[in-house]
């Protein structure tokens, strides 16, 4: 049986609330970097990348969120870069039995959420990326 997985767009934003927005920052700004991926904005009390926005509050999220990455390599980049920046081991790269090729690393950011890069092993793409452009009413 030939399985496909499909990256497209099930999930519109994940929105994370933290105790503590800089530390958060420094933690996020480094796991994408490591992923060839930055910030794309911030302003007072939160920061976004891509679809990912995380604000500052009392009541924090408690979340299991997946990155996608692009190969073995960037996992263990993602990995160290998690650590150095103040995060948790919560299993280190390797095989998981998901399914047949997938490669995961799995850290804990500054308030406990379960952040994972994952390659799925080798794929080909329809696309590199969907893009959306909103268009004016």
């Amino acid at each position: 049986m030939t399985r496909e997985y499909h990256f497209g767009r099930l999930v519109d934003h994940v929105h994370l609330v933290v105790a503590d927005v800089d530390a958060s920052k420094a933690f996020y700004r480094a796991v994408l970097a490591a992923l060839g991926r930055e910030l794309s904005g911030e302003g007072e009390g939160w920061f976004w990348s891509d679809e990912l926005f995380v604000s500052g509050g009392q009541h924090r999220s408690q979340v299991h969120l997946a990155f996608q990455a692009e190969d073995r390599e960037a996992v263990q980049r993602f990995f160290d870069a998690g650590l150095a920046a103040g995060g948790g081991d919560n299993g280190p790269p390797g095989e998981r039995d998901y399914h047949r090729g997938y490669y995961a690393a799995f850290v804990l950011d500054p308030d406990g959420n379960n952040i994972e890069a994952v390659w799925h092993g080798p794929a080909e793409r329809s696309a590199a990326s969907v893009v959306a452009t909103p268009k004016e009413a």
